[in-house]
C-alpha cells in the first residue's frame, strides 16, 4: 500500500500540472480569438482598417477589450498580441503583450476599447524581445487613416512609424496612445508555447502553428 502511495502521488501532480497548464492556454486561447473577432468587427465598419495599409505592414497588435478609465488622471490597460510579416509574406505566430497608458486632463468613466496597432516596419517589434517600448517616445505614432478604398492609406503622407485604430461599443473612437507602454507577456508566452519556445524572437520567426485559433487570427489579416 505505501508503494502504491509513492506511485500516486507523482502521477497525480502530473495530472494536476496538466490540467492547470490546460486551463492556462485557454485564456490565451480565447485572447486570440477575441483578437480575431475584433479584426472581422473592425472590417465592418465604414472607418475600417485600409486594405492597402495592412498589406504594406510588417506588424500588428491587436488589444481586445481594453479597459480605458479617467477620473482627472486617467489609465489604460489591456492585453493582446502582436505579430510580424514574415520574408514569404505571411504573419508569423502571435506574441502575447501588455498594453499601458496613462493620461491627464478633465475626464470620468470607464470605457472597453478595442485597438489596432498597425506597424510600418517590423524591427520595431522584433527587437524588442522580452523587454518593453514606449509609443510616442521609442516611436512615432498617429491616428490611422480610414476607409475601405484600397487608396485610402496612400491619400496622405505616411510618415509615422505605427497608426492606430480603436473602436467603443462598436462606433470608431479616437484614442491617444503617445505615452503608453508595449510589454511582452512573458508569462503568457510560456504557458502557450512552453517555456522552450517562448522568447519572443523565436515566435516572431516561426510561422506555422497547430491551433485553430491561430490559423483564424493570420487568417483574418489577409481578408
Amino acid at each position: 500500500m505505501k508503494n502504491l502511495k509513492v506511485l500516486l502521488v507523482p502521477a497525480l501532480l502530473s495530472m494536476f500540472f496538466v490540467l492547470t497548464s490546460a486551463k492556462d492556454a485557454g485564456k490565451e486561447n480565447e485572447r486570440i480569438a477575441k483578437s480575431t473577432t475584433v479584426l472581422h468587427d473592425f472590417a465592418k465598419m465604414k472607418e475600417s482598417i485600409p486594405s492597402d495599409l495592412l498589406k504594406q505592414s510588417e506588424g500588428v497588435i491587436i488589444i481586445p477589450n481594453m479597459i480605458n478609465a479617467g477620473l482627472a488622471v486617467g489609465g489604460k490597460r489591456g492585453k493582446g498580441v502582436a505579430m510580424v510579416r514574415l520574408a514569404d509574406g505571411k504573419w508569423s505566430n502571435p506574441v502575447f503583450v501588455t498594453f499601458t497608458g496613462g493620461s491627464f486632463g478633465l475626464q470620468i468613466g470607464v470605457q472597453s476599447v478595442d485597438l489596432v496597432l498597425v506597424f510600418r516596419h517590423k524591427s520595431v517589434l522584433t527587437k524588442v524581445n522580452s523587454g518593453e517600448f514606449t509609443i510616442g517616445g521609442d516611436i512615432s505614432a498617429a491616428a490611422g487613416p480610414v476607409g475601405r478604398s484600397s487608396t485610402a492609406s496612400t491619400d496622405i503622407k505616411l510618415d509615422a512609424e505605427v497608426y492606430s485604430y480603436s473602436r467603443s461599443k462598436g462606433l470608431f473612437a479616437g484614442l491617444s496612445i503617445n505615452g503608453s507602454n508595449i510589454s511582452i507577456d512573458k508569462s503568457a508566452n510560456a504557458k502557450f508555447y512552453g517555456e522552450a519556445d517562448s522568447n519572443s524572437k523565436v515566435i516572431f520567426e516561426t510561422g506555422k502553428s497547430p491551433s485553430t485559433n491561430v490559423t483564424a487570427l493570420k487568417a483574418a489579416l489577409i481578408m
